[in-house]
């Protein structure tokens, strides 16, 4: 089962409504929330949690990245 949610800005004078098309299947939810400690609805929901799993998303990135250099520098010694 699939799940849209959408992004709701509260602005001086009336509220924006976004469809933001996420679809995700409830093992998506559940690899998420076992990763990051929340699950899409409050990803989407709150604008703190989506930085935090975003810098952490980054971050993996990054290490994942070092990780590629390191090993391109000891098969090419």
């Amino acid at each position: 089962m699939f799940d849209t949610l959408f992004l709701v800005i509260k602005r001086k004078g009336g509220f924006i409504i976004s469809d933001l098309n996420l679809n995700y299947t409830s093992e998506m939810e559940k690899a998420m929330y076992q990763s990051h400690g929340v699950g899409y609805a409050e990803y989407e929901r709150k604008l703190n949690h989506r930085l935090k799993v975003e810098r952490n998303r980054e971050h993996s990135h990054k290490e994942g990245q070092q990780v590629k250099i390191e090993m391109d520098r000891l098969v090419h010694r």
